[in-house]
Parts: C-alpha cells; sequence; structure tokens
C-alpha cells in the first residue's frame, strides 16, 4: 500500500513541487495578505526548515506571474492580474563564515550573476553600491518598479553570534549590504525578508524604519508550518495511511504526531502548529523519528545555555514579556531569545491581563533531543554510557520496579565527573531533570500546589512517584516533606497507585547514598 502523496522531502521550490505533483499545503491566502498590507518592506522571522525558503520560492512565482502553478489554489481565486513583475532574490543561507573576507566574497557572490545578466562590471568593491547598480539596473531594463526577495538575511551573522568583536565587523559589513534598500525605495514594489533570528533595524537596517515584522501577527501565525486544520483536512488520507502502517487507529496516529510535533505558536492568539520538517519525514517513511533536531546540532544553544547557567527545569513553562524573546538577538542578556527564535522555545499561553507569554518547549522531539544534547554537557555523560543507562532504568520504570531504578540512577550518578557533580540541591534537581527528559520519563519538576513545591512528579501508566530531593540531608526528611505538605493529596483522587519517593544526594559520594520509598 503507497501513500497517498508523494512529499516534498527536503525541496523547496514552488514550481517544482506543482509541476511534479508533490503534497503541497495551500500557503497561497497568506501570500495575497502580506502583499495588501499596505507597507512595502516585510519581515518574517521562522526557525529553520519550516518552510521560509519555499514561502520565498512561492512569493517568486506569485510576482513572475506563474498562473498555471497557483491553479486550485487559494490565490489563484482572488487575484485577477498576473502581469509578471521582476524579481531579484537574494539568498544567503550558504554563507557560513567566520572570516569578514569570506563574508564580502559570499554576498559578492549573490549579487554576480545578476551583474553578469545585466552586463555590469563587478570591479566596485563597495557591497552597497553594486546593491544598488543591481537593483537600478533591473528596474531599467524592465521599465518598473522590481521585487526583491532576501532569504535568511541573518545567515551570515549566526556564525558569530557570540563573538562580539567579530559580530560587530560582521554588522558593519552587513549594513553596508543592506543600506541601499531605503535610498532604492521608489524602484522596489515590495521587498521581502526571512531570517531565523531578529536582529536591531539600528544594527542592519539602519535606514529602514517602516519594516512590517509579521512574526507574530495572529494573523500570519499560521503562515509556515502545518496547522492542525491542515493535517486532519488536507493531509487526512496520509495520517489514515500512517496509521495503517503503524498498525493502530486513526485517532492514536493523530495523537502520536501531536506529541512529538506539534505545540509550535507564535502569536498570542495560534493555530496549533506542526513542525513541517519532521511530520513529512514521519509520513514517508511511518516512523516518528527526530528529522527536525537531529538535521542541525545546535552547539551554539549549547554554548548560550551554559554560558547563562539558565534553569533547565524552568524551560517547561515560565512567563515573559514580548520583549524578553521578540527581541534583538545581539542586545540578549538571556537565551531566552535564541531559544524561542529558534524553535527550542515556543507561545504555550498568553494571559492578557499582565501582558505575559508561557513559554516552553514545544513536543516530544524537541524535548528529547534538546535534553540529549545537553546532557554531556551538564552531566558529563557520554552516549554509550546514556543508552545502556536508559533501557534499564525505563525497563525498571515500567515494571514498577523503582529499586532497581535507583540503583541505575545511583550508578549513572557516580559516573559524572568530578567537575560536573551538582554543588546544592538546584544542580542535583537540574541533573536529574535532564536525565529522566533524555530516557523520555514523563516528568515534571516544581508542581506548585497549594502548600508549595514538589520537586518532581514522574507518571507512569500505572504509578505517579512524587519525589521530593535533599542534598547532604538524608531521605526520611524528604519523606516527611511530603507528608507534612500534603503533597500527594492532589494525586489520590486518580486511578494510578501513587508513591512517595525520597532522595539524598551525597557531596561526599557525588551520587545519591540514600533513598526511601512508601505508598501514598
Amino acid at each position: 500500500m503507497q501513500a497517498p502523496h508523494t512529499y516534498p522531502l527536503g525541496r523547496a521550490v514552488f514550481s517544482e513541487i506543482r509541476e511534479g505533483g508533490l503534497l503541497y499545503v495551500d500557503k497561497t491566502r497568506y501570500i495575497w495578505d502580506m502583499t495588501h498590507l499596505g507597507g512595502k518592506y516585510v519581515f518574517l522571522s521562522r526557525p529553520r526548515r519550516f518552510g521560509k525558503t519555499l514561502l520565498v520560492s512561492t512569493l517568486q512565482a506569485y510576482f513572475e506571474g506563474r498562473e498555471d502553478l497557483f491553479q486550485g489554489l487559494a490565490v489563484g481565486a482572488l487575484r485577477q492580474d498576473w502581469t509578471p513583475v521582476p524579481v531579484l532574490r537574494f539568498d544567503l543561507s550558504a554563507i557560513k563564515t567566520t572570516n569578514v573576507e569570506d563574508l564580502r566574497t559570499g554576498l559578492a557572490s549573490v549579487l554576480s550573476p545578476y551583474e553578469e545578466e545585466f552586463g555590469l562590471a563587478a570591479a566596485e568593491s563597495n557591497l552597497a553600491v553594486r546593491v544598488e547598480k543591481v537593483i537600478s539596473r533591473a528596474c531599467a531594463q524592465a521599465q518598473t518598479q522590481v521585487v526583491l526577495l532576501i532569504d535568511e538575511y541573518d545567515s551570515p551573522l549566526l556564525t558569530v553570534l557570540h563573538d562580539r568583536e567579530r559580530l560587530q565587523e560582521f554588522r558593519d559589513v552587513m549594513r553596508e549590504f543592506y543600506s541601499p534598500l531605503k535610498k532604492c525605495e521608489g524602484m522596489l514594489s515590495f521587498v521581502f525578508l526571512t531570517g531565523i533570528t531578529k536582529f536591531s533595524q539600528l544594527s542592519i537596517f539602519p535606514e529602514l524604519n517602516n519594516l512590517i515584522n509579521i512574526s507574530m501577527l495572529p494573523q500570519f501565525a499560521g503562515v509556515c508550518g502545518i496547522t492542525q486544520e491542515e493535517l486532519e483536512g488536507q493531509m487526512s488520507p496520509d495520517v489514515d495511511w500512517l496509521a495503517s502502517q503503524l498498525g493502530t487507529g486513526r485517532d492514536d496516529a493523530l495523537a502520536a504526531l501531536k506529541r512529538r510535533y506539534d505545540g509550535y505558536h507564535f502569536s498570542k492568539v495560534s493555530p496549533d502548529i506542526y513542525n513541517p520538517y519532521s511530520l513529512l519525514h514521519a509520513l514517508a517513511f511511518a516512523d516518528l523519528g527526530n528529522y527536525w533536531f537531529e538535521s542541525g546540532t545546535p552547539t551554539s544553544l549549547v554554548n548560550v545555555l551554559t554560558h547563562y547557567d539558565l534553569d533547565i527545569p524552568a524551560l517547561e513553562g515560565f512567563q515573559a514579556e514580548a520583549a524578553s524573546f521578540d527581541a534583538p538577538t545581539e542586545r540578549m542578556n538571556s537565551p531566552v531569545a535564541l531559544m524561542y527564535q529558534g524553535g527550542y522555545l515556543t507561545i504555550k499561553g498568553y494571559e492578557p491581563i499582565v501582558d505575559l507569554y508561557t513559554l516552553g518547549v514545544p513536543n516530544g522531539e524537541v524535548s528529547q533531543g534538546l535534553y540529549q544534547v545537553l546532557l554531556p554537557h551538564y552531566a558529563g555523560i557520554n552516549d554509550l554510557t546514556r543508552d545502556a543507562f536508559v533501557g534499564k532504568f525505563v525497563m525498571a520504570l515500567y515494571r514498577d520496579d523503582l529499586q532497581t531504578a535507583l540503583e541505575q540512577l545511583r550508578s549513572l550518578l557516580a559516573a559524572v565527573p568530578y567537575d560536573l557533580a551538582p554543588k546544592d540541591e538546584k544542580t542535583f534537581q537540574a541533573q536529574l531533570f535532564i536525565i529522566l527528559k533524555v530516557v523520555g520519563a514523563k516528568v515534571a519538576t516544581e508542581v506548585r500546589t497549594s502548600t508549595g513545591r514538589i520537586d518532581a512528579v514522574i507518571t507512569m501508566p500505572t504509578t505517579v512517584y512524587v519525589i521530593e530531593l535533599k542534598y547532604n540531608k538524608t531521605a526520611r526528611e524528604a519523606l516527611e516533606q511530603i507528608d507534612s505538605k500534603g503533597y500527594l493529596v492532589p494525586y489520590r483522587a486518580g486511578d494510578k497507585r501513587v508513591v512517595k519517593v525520597g532522595l539524598n544526594y551525597s557531596p561526599d559520594e557525588r551520587t545519591i547514598n540514600d533513598w526511601q520509598t512508601e505508598k501514598g
């Protein structure tokens, strides 16, 4: 039995997808809306592999008047005049260097095809002059205004984001490259820029004060990615096919996809959005893998997290103002902006009374992948040690054999290098949290109750473990705190067995040396 569609895996050319009969989830209504905002300069930020390049390619076909490609799509019924408009497209995604001269060479290579097409000499070293000449010649040749599409405008800056001195040098070059955009306003009918991060206009576009940022506007929340409505509507046959391949029902298949790839929200009012890269790969291979996370290891993100000593358990849910995460990354004083714009955090809720957003890790794929990457940095545990631990620990938990599970945990913690060993209860909690997330356990930390905060709660199919941690004390003290605070009360009404667990970490032995468990 074949899948109902051929999926555009790793393909982002709109014409190829449409002409090849590949699955295309109709996003063209958004194109109509963004080109009728009344503004000329539009910016969209989305995580990597989220469909930005396909969106740019679709815009290119739209402006080039490729009416044939839009038959049956939303914009096909909206646009009446398909007269072509000249399009300049600058793709900066391949410029990844830490050398300023190589940056200049890379930017020049973006311009050189147009310079050859328009018969322009490339002897001029000033990038601003070269950009202006390309726009001017395109406008003069077509006798009309032109469209400029810039894909991954920030790609060259991301490689030096954490080198302040070099970042300033790169910003100066990028400012030079982008400076003609305001000057050439009369020759441009529409300018669209995409990127991952949001750099301040003053640092990159000093004169472009009318840039419309649609990244957090509710009406454009679903412009990239695949919404729940699209999955259950246009892609309904694909869900049924996946269910048949997994040997499960449709509802179970939808639930599995939702846990693994859903959870993204890019505005205060947003549909549920799935990671398109992972979702399409999962459908194509009928396997729920970590496709997006494995397509690129966020080493820069790990460096930022360790640099700022972020409270790792807090990533599962904390409140912040928009200015804290939809912010210029070069001025960040925490890693939240980089994590949000990179797709490792997303909006989970919004409270209008105080104008605060709740942020959290989007889904199971990001959670497991992120904590796997963090584990060696926070606990010094390599892949082989981790994998050997995971199998034994998880199987023991599923058998409700907590004694064996804790013996495995004790051995794992004993393998942590001395310089990464927990120095207090907070770091012990963070380390334990990462370990439990890596093994795929359903764990919550700092669980609020009416009487206090539970250190950790692990929920298994038949059992809930309520855990209190101590550092250089005793497991008995931990159990007494669970009792005195009434931490079990919220869980006794359920149909699962409740077990209270007291753990003590010994700084001398550098592992847990004492634990006690009691049925709740």
